[in-house]
């Protein structure tokens, strides 16, 4: 589906219509494991999207991450992720005028940055092992985190720095730490690193946030 300069995908629940949910890949781009991630929301009542960052093409190795995202304008997909926002907000499929964010890893900066940018529109962000130190004084979004234990991506003094600064402009914060776990351990096509117990604790505790703040 094509949401204003942003290509994605979308999955509806069976009524057609809900809350809307933006899932935001991790630097892999739209794999098949955030495809399966917003039918899963779709199956609990969500209408979700994630964008196409890299074009209907997606990484597969380190590797081939890096090199994609050496490429990506950065700057022009948070602007096609700020007018997808709007998009959704007014779409007849949406019945909340407030949207959720979820973000992984590089997606997880693009949600946080998307709540202090569109403060009355963004009203749940949950972050996956992902953190960004902008100005959120204007935000009103409530906050989860979900963070390896052992990350060599993200530094756990980065993640504390992203609570305090949180916590100082008064926002809503529950961040969790998985013991025994590495960078990607939610994503199920990360073999090596998914851990399927801490992701579904993990997701548990994201649906019981997202469906907490929409009652």
């Amino acid at each position: 589906m094509k949401i204003t300069n942003s290509t994605g995908f979308l999955a509806l629940p069976k009524k057609g219509k809900g809350p809307a949910v933006i899932v935001l890949p991790a630097w892999w781009g739209l794999n098949n494991f955030f495809k399966s991630l917003c039918r899963r929301f779709a199956r609990n009542g969500y209408v979700a999207w994630a964008p196409d960052y890299y074009g209907e093409k997606y990484a597969s190795t380190v590797e081939e991450a890096y090199k994609f995202k050496a490429k990506l304008n950065q700057k022009d997909v948070f602007e096609s992720l700020l007018l997808a926002v709007e998009e959704l907000g007014y779409s007849d499929i949406v019945t909340r005028e407030t949207i959720s964010v979820v973000g992984f890893s590089m997606g997880a900066r693009f949600a946080l940055e998307l709540s202090a940018s569109k403060p009355d529109r963004i009203s749940e962000v949950v972050i996956y092992y992902g953190t960004s130190i902008v100005d959120y004084s204007k935000a009103k979004a409530a906050y989860q985190g979900h963070f390896a234990e052992q990350d060599e991506w993200f530094a756990n003094s980065g993640v504390k720095k992203l609570i305090r600064l949180l916590q100082k402009n008064g926002k809503e914060v529950a961040f969790y730490t998985y013991a025994g776990t590495e960078h990607w351990f939610f994503e199920s096509n990360c073999k090596e690193r998914y851990k399927p117990s801490k992701a579904n604790l993990a997701w548990k505790r994201t649906l019981e946030f997202l469906q907490s703040h929409q009652t």
